[in-house]
C-alpha cells in the first residue's frame, strides 16, 4: 500500500489539473502562452493584478516585440 498524499502534494496535483484547462482553453483561444507563462498570469492575478491590465500588457508587448522582430528582417 502507498503512504497517504500529503496534503501539499493534492494541491500541487490540483494547480496543475487547473494550469493543463486553462492550457487547453488558452490553446484553443489562440493566446500563444504556455504553461509557465499561464502559471505566472494566474499568479498575478490571484495577487491582485486586473486580469484586463494584464491582458492589454501582453498584447503591447507582444505587439513591440513583433515590430522590433519585423524591423530585423527588413535589413
Amino acid at each position: 500500500p502507498s503512504p497517504p498524499a500529503s496534503s501539499q502534494d493534492v494541491k500541487r496535483k490540483a494547480a496543475r489539473e487547473v494550469i493543463d484547462i486553462l492550457h487547453e482553453i488558452a490553446t484553443l483561444l489562440n493566446t500563444h502562452l504556455d504553461r509557465q507563462q499561464l502559471s505566472y498570469c494566474v499568479s498575478l492575478i490571484e495577487n491582485g493584478a486586473n486580469p484586463e491590465a494584464l491582458a492589454n500588457v501582453i498584447r503591447k508587448l507582444r505587439s513591440e516585440y513583433d515590430a522590433s522582430s519585423g524591423e530585423g528582417e527588413a535589413e
